[in-house]
Formats: C-alpha cells, structure tokens, sequence
C-alpha cells in the first residue's frame, strides 16, 4: 500500500505532467529511477547519435552507461581529453539525434528554468538537437516560476559551484550573491515556458529524489 508521501508525489507528478504536456511537451511520470531509465531509452531508436550535458543526475541513475552498452553512437564529452577537445564534443552534441540531460528546477505548471556557466546544455534545450530527453526529480519541482528561478540560483547553482570547486561567493555561503567572478557557472538563465516544435523535449518526471 502507498505511504501518504507517495500518493503526494504521484498526484504532484502527474499534473506536472498534465501541465507540461498543455505546453507541447512529450511528458511522463515515472515514480522510480529504474522506470525512468527504461522510459528514457525507450524513447530513443537504435543507431541515433546521443549526447548529453554535466547532469549528476543521469549519470547517477546509469543512464549514460545505457547508453554506451547500446546500439548507439555516443558522443560523450566525458571521454574528452583536453579542453579543447571537450568544446569540440560540445559542439558535436548540439547535432545530436538525442540529447540527454536534466533541469536545475520545474515549476508547478510545466515551466523549466536552467542555469549554465559555459552555455552548451542550455543551447541544446533551445535549439539544435532534434530531440532533447530531460529527466526531473520530484525534488526540483516548485510551486511556480519565481520558486523555480530561486531553486536553480540558491540551491543548484552553489551545490554545482562546491562540485567544480570554484571560488565564488555561494561556495561561503551557500546561496547566490548575483556574482561577477571569473568563476561563476551562472553565465546564462533559459526558461523554457513552450516546447516548440510540439514534442521535441520529453520531459521525464522521477517521484524520487534526483541530482541536484
């Protein structure tokens, strides 16, 4: 029998759902990372190109891995072995068939709202990829956009900060200080409200916790 957190994670998973889906996105709810992964290479047929961006959570969920151990040809960044090797994956990916990434926050009514420092996950979203795959956490939904700008700035942005080790304000203290430094990985904000063309981002909501 569920627990009452559950059957909460489950409504609240289904009307994000629901929302995203009256924006023109290919949504669905899963309520395990299990499911989700399975869900998530479903989607994608074999022999498509496949990149992906810095997400923890993919990576965490084994979803790269699947991606390696499948009929795939994988374009991975984390294979690269100098930085400009790395931009040139970068560049690669943005042609990709499938990318494959998460979401810093998504609101309540189906709205995604990113943070990059370099730029090239971002670009992805928006544009370039002819498909994009973005796996969310039940744990990066907020009641509406405004809790969303303030999650992907006070709680993604400074744990990526203490991840890369960059010598920032929020890595003192914790939440965002709108810095200047050379360091900062909040170099563009995306908030994404529409999916167009109609179904080019599939949106999987996870009910577990996920990334960051």
């Amino acid at each position: 029998m569920s627990t009452p957190i559950e059957m909460r994670t489950e409504i609240l998973g289904k009307t994000v759902v629901s929302k995203l889906e009256g924006r023109h996105f290919e949504a669905y709810y899963c309520p395990t990372a299990k499911e989700a992964l399975e869900k998530a290479v479903s989607l994608v047929p074999e022999k498509s190109s496949v990149s992906w961006g810095g997400s923890m959570t993919i990576r965490n969920m084994g979803l790269t891995k699947a991606f390696h151990n499948g009929d795939f040809e994988v374009i991975d960044r984390d294979l690269a072995k100098s930085p400009e090797e790395t931009a040139n994956l970068h560049r690669q990916g943005l042609l990709a068939d499938y990318f494959i990434t998460s979401t810093n926050a998504l609101s309540q009514d189906g709205i995604l709202v990113n943070i990059d420092g370099t730029g090239n996950r971002i670009a992805a979203m928006s544009f370039g990829p002819k498909n994009v795959i973005i796996i969310c956490g039940i744990n990066k939904v907020a009641p509406n956009l405004d809790a969303a700008v303030s999650r992907a700035r006070n709680v993604a942005a400074p744990t990526n900060a203490f991840r890369f080790m960059g010598k920032t304000p929020c890595v003192t203290t914790g939440s965002c200080h709108n810095c200047t430094s050379t360091d900062s990985i909040c170099s563009q904000v995306l908030i994404t409200r529409l999916c167009r063309p109609a179904k080019r981002i599939k949106v999987i909501v996870v009910g577990e916790e996920m990334g960051y």
